[in-house]
């Protein structure tokens, strides 16, 4: 996203707490910052924020939003997701709010139909280099003990295998 749409800079924000994923099994919210840290160093087009870390949970992305334009009032703030989380997109608290007030980029995925929403002016699928690559098969990858070279940098990969995550 950072080098196929018009945006400065892509900002990660890695969340403590989705209301999507209340019960799962997750990585402290540390550690996962640290491994976003990790991948994008030396990037300076990649920016890892724990803003929603000292925000009330579970967080919710219109709220993040809210923070980060009051915290950065001089920055345009582009909501970035993948094509497969377009369709749930109107389950979000306050979404047409969402897409009244900020632009909203998708990542394609394959076999994802999210039609009726591509109709809203502020959404816009970038036009990018298809990777069926998700965290979802990085961790079943790992759990299988099957290599993630090449799909993590080898700093993450080191940093998963030598703390035994999902192993």
């Amino acid at each position: 996203m950072a080098t196929h749409t018009d945006l400065d800079a892509v900002w990660l924000v890695v969340s403590p707490q989705s209301p999507f994923k209340i019960g799962q099994e997750m990585l402290p919210e540390e550690e996962r910052l640290a491994l976003v840290e990790l991948a994008i160093a030396g990037n300076d087009r990649l920016r890892a924020l724990d803003i929603e870390a000292h925000m009330p949970k579970p967080s919710y992305t219109i709220d993040t939003l809210d923070e980060l334009v009051s915290r950065y009032p001089r920055h345009r703030f582009v909501l970035l997701m993948g094509e497969d989380n377009l369709p749930d997109l109107p389950r979000w608290k306050q979404a047409e709010r969402i897409l009244a007030e900020h632009e909203v980029y998708v990542y394609p995925r394959p076999d994802v139909d999210a039609t009726d929403l591509k109709a809203y002016p502020s959404v816009r699928v970038v036009e990018a280099p298809l990777l069926d690559i998700s965290a979802t098969f990085i961790r079943d990858c790992v759990r299988a003990g099957k290599s993630i070279r090449y799909l993590v940098p080898d700093v993450v990969e080191n940093r998963i295998l030598n703390a035994g995550y999902w192993q």
